[in-house]
């Protein structure tokens, strides 16, 4: 069991910069996977099959539902989205840290299914960051923005339930904290 890898869990607040700070993680360590999300809705402009999300039919979906192959799943806005169980099981067993980037109930219901599973809540500095780094962005409708930072409110508090809580001050310095946690825990663990 000693060189299996570690499930490592992140949730954060849109606007965080988790993709940020994960990118960074995956420049500065080696033998890691991103646990990547299946989805029923359509690819927006930009994103990669089998990168940004895998992309498959409701059908399929509600198949690999049927059979319990997601480690955690949700309906937004009458899309499905969820974690296959599958690649992230494989890459454990060959040794592989694996990330996932979810959210809140999502970390929940993989907690559940897999304890031993470490969860890190990525939190802005502060909730005036947060809103100027959602509108910095200057994707999204003011509409949305206000939902996210409503939803914020929301996942903020539940920082308390994760195992660790990270910062994301400095893009830099978040992943150097996240990439000790992952050591720290690999170390308790053996």
């Amino acid at each position: 069991m000693g060189n299996r890898g570690l499930l490592v869990i992140i949730s954060g607040p849109a606007g965080t910069g988790k993709s940020s700070v994960i990118n960074e993680l995956f420049r500065r360590r080696d033998k890691l996977f991103f646990s990547v999300s299946a989805t029923t809705r359509a690819p927006r402009k930009g994103e990669v099959p089998g990168e940004s999300y895998h992309f498959i039919t409701r059908e399929k979906f509600d198949e690999m539902l049927a059979k319990d192959e997601f480690l955690e799943h949700a309906t937004y806005v009458s899309n499905s989205y969820g974690s296959p169980r599958a690649p992230v099981e494989e890459k454990l067993a060959e040794g592989y840290d694996v990330i996932m980037d979810i959210e809140v109930q999502g970390a929940k219901q993989v907690k559940e299914k897999m304890p031993e599973a470490i969860t890190v809540f990525l939190a802005p500095p502060s909730f005036e960051e947060l809103e100027r780094r959602l509108r910095g962005r200057s994707t999204e409708t003011e509409e949305t923005i206000v939902k996210r930072l409503q939803q914020a409110q929301r996942e903020l508090p539940e920082l308390r339930r994760y195992d660790y809580t990270v910062v994301n001050d400095q893009v830099d310095r978040a992943a150097g904290e996240l990439l000790t946690i992952i050591e720290k825990a690999k170390t308790e663990r053996n």
